[in-house]
């Protein structure tokens, strides 16, 4: 199934994600360049609430760029595969080597607000990331480590704590949402 599809036959958890879901497929209908920076306005990436193996705790990076404790993912760069790039990218930046798709289903939708930044001595633009994230699992046990080029710290945090940890006020607001929807999974 392509990534509209998927897009398409997401259940939305709360309003933002309905109203979400109608841009993303908007944005869809009117740009074929979404899975590239090519398109410097709007571009798909796709992230990871890493949990452990009894839900009571999710892996966090501190990241360098926006200076604050962050889920990990990245940029889909071509790749229609998100959940591929969602593990990918989870392995990339934590150094863990076993992590598992909770569910192969998209877990939640967003679209975020990228403010202007440098990266790699080049200025990036505003623009907004039309982010998939996809529940992910991994044990505590194994090690992790930091990957310096993206972010200098690592640990995992209670549900609450990650949220607490984080400095973006919008960033708070989704992981309250991940936390939610994880009780709900919980609970079912």
């Amino acid at each position: 199934m392509n990534i509209r599809q998927q897009i398409k036959q997401y259940k939305p958890f709360n309003a933002q994600e309905t109203k979400d879901q109608e841009m993303l497929l908007r944005y869809m209908d009117t740009f074929d360049n979404l899975l590239t920076r090519e398109n410097e306005f709007a571009h798909f990436t796709a992230s990871a609430w890493l949990v452990n193996e009894d839900f009571s705790k999710v892996l966090m990076v501190y990241h360098n760029i926006y200076q604050s404790w962050s889920w990990v993912g990245g940029h889909a760069d071509g790749d229609s595969d998100l959940l591929h790039v969602a593990l990918k990218e989870a392995k990339e930046e934590t150094g863990l080597s076993n992590i598992n798709p909770v569910m192969e289903d998209i877990y939640s939708i967003e679209i975020l607000g990228v403010p202007a930044h440098e990266k790699k001595g080049k200025h990036v633009s505003t623009h907004v990331h039309l982010n998939v994230t996809y529940l992910l699992q991994a044990s505590e046990n194994q090690s992790i480590q930091i990957k310096a080029d993206e972010n200098s710290d690592i640990g995992w945090f209670g549900l609450n704590d990650a949220i607490e940890a984080s400095t973006e006020p919008e960033m708070k607001v989704v992981y309250k949402k991940l936390n939610d929807k994880l009780k709900e999974i919980q609970i079912g």
